[in-house]
């Protein structure tokens, strides 16, 4: 059932009785700064799949490293155990490993079958690239006769599927939001806003108001947050044509998006000088110390808000799109689970990967890390028991939306594509019109590249 568009009504939200360890999620496609962890696939050979399905023996499991990491490896402990209990002569030894290094892990193991795991974490951004470097094994039949995959988020089903082909069950989800001052309302007696013109209009009515604030913090690194804007407008990152992906960002509808992101940017709301080179973890952390009135923010910043000098003293809602009822779509990021083409233990891997990113094991890591479920009833569930979630559930609910999957992608974003784009607009280096075209070509480049 889709969550209703309204906005909600002034009423503070609380905190969880216990709460969660890590709220900050960004292993991969979360980072504060709006930049996935994962960073670029590692090139490797395509490997062959094992040729071995055995029953029997240890599975090798690899998982991101958390800043507190007792939490997490306590609830995957749990599934194991009932995993173990199900698997005679079966052992599991689960690995965290330092997302710093995982690069090079991936490598490795993509190369070299006998040092693999058999389960690896991954950010959803680089599935088209692990799959295009034979790493990833095709799970589509398997997932498909598993009873929860039906409850699956769209936008998280999307993010382990290329080409069709399932390649992995996502773990957690995440999306961003309006963070809103609820003093600064209040003292300048203004109303929520519902299109995304009101938040416009509103931000520079802040910063005329009170202009040692911006208005809405907003980054020209921050793409993440910039993608809702475009969105919004109907314009698209890339289509997909003749089995590959041709640049968007340079139609009517994708320029409208980023002419009015990009107007935000100037003195009348968040100055160029000080606001260009921005990332997300910045726009965060400038609402977080008090500076800002708004911000486009995730449900995985709610600590860094709890932590600084908002607390107590913000709220959230979605952040809304052109028309008044409508919310913007926003980036679906998040980390999955996916087996390797080179297990020889592949029955037992897929059961696993279904035990960790099962119903009950993400509502527990919702409990202890603040791990958004990609389940929608599931999630639907944790809006109910705890408030301040539901603008995101609500926003996913709506319909996120996610990058495109290709292996060009990791170009795409290790070459700052998009965040230059808005940096020359932001500055006025360029007009609009250049600067997508430009970023166009970039982008078009990347997946000729890619579909060599």
């Amino acid at each position: 059932m889709k969550l209703s568009a309204r906005v909600p009504s002034r009423r503070s939200h609380r905190l969880p009785t216990r709460l969660p360890t890590r709220l900050a999620v960004p292993l991969a496609a979360l980072a504060l700064a709006g930049v996935t962890a994962t960073g670029c696939a590692p090139g490797t050979s395509a490997g062959n799949g094992a040729s071995e399905d055995n029953k029997s023996g240890t599975l090798r499991v690899w998982l991101f490293q958390e800043v507190n990491n007792k939490p997490k490896a306590d609830i995957v402990q749990d599934a194991v155990s009932a995993f173990t209990a199900r698997h005679d002569d079966v052992k599991v030894d689960v690995q965290y490993i330092p997302v710093d290094s995982r690069a090079e892990k991936m490598k490795a193991a993509f190369n070299d079958p006998s040092s693999a795991p058999d389960l690896i974490e991954y950010g959803n951004t680089d599935t088209a690239g692990y799959v295009a470097d034979g790493g990833l094994a095709d799970v589509t039949e398997e997932f498909g006769d598993w009873d929860e995959a039906s409850d699956t988020d769209p936008a998280a089903k999307e993010s382990v599927t290329v080409d069709g082909k399932v390649y992995g069950a996502p773990l957690f989800v995440g999306v961003r939001a309006l963070y809103y001052r609820t003093d600064v309302f209040d003292d300048l007696n203004l109303e929520v806003p519902t299109t995304l013109g009101e938040v416009a209009a509103t931000a520079k009515k802040i910063r005329k108001e009170r202009p040692e604030l911006y208005g809405l913090a907003v980054g020209g690194a921050n793409t993440y947050g910039a993608m809702p804007f475009l969105w919004a407008h109907g314009g698209e990152l890339a289509e997909e044509k003749d089995g590959g992906h041709t640049a968007a960002v340079d139609s009517p509808e994708a320029k409208k998006g980023i002419k009015a992101y990009t107007d935000l940017f100037g003195t009348d709301n968040c100055p160029a000088a000080k606001c260009a080179q921005m990332g997300g973890n910045d726009n965060v952390q400038t609402f977080a110390g008090g500076k800002s009135a708004m911000v486009v923010g995730g449900d995985f910043s709610r600590q860094a808000m709890e932590d600084g000098a908002v607390k107590g003293k913000y709220k959230v809602v979605p952040l809304p799109g052109v028309n008044k009822g409508d919310i913007a779509p926003a980036f679906a990021g998040g980390n999955n689970l996916g087996v390797l083409k080179s297990s020889s233990h592949r029955t037992l891997a897929v059961d696993l990967m279904r035990e960790l990113a099962g119903k009950e094991t993400q509502r527990k890591l919702f409990d202890a890390m603040g791990f958004l479920p990609t389940f929608s009833d599931t999630r639907q569930q944790v809006a109910s028991d705890e408030p301040f979630v539901e603008p995101f559930v609500r926003t996913l609910e709506a319909g996120a939306k996610f990058v495109p999957a290709t292996p060009a992608w990791a170009q795409i974003d290790a070459g700052q594509v998009l965040p230059t784009m808005l940096q020359e607009v932001a500055t006025g280096r360029k007009d609009v019109d250049t600067a997508a075209r430009d970023a166009a070509k970039k982008m078009d480049d990347a997946f000729q590249k890619a579909q060599d």
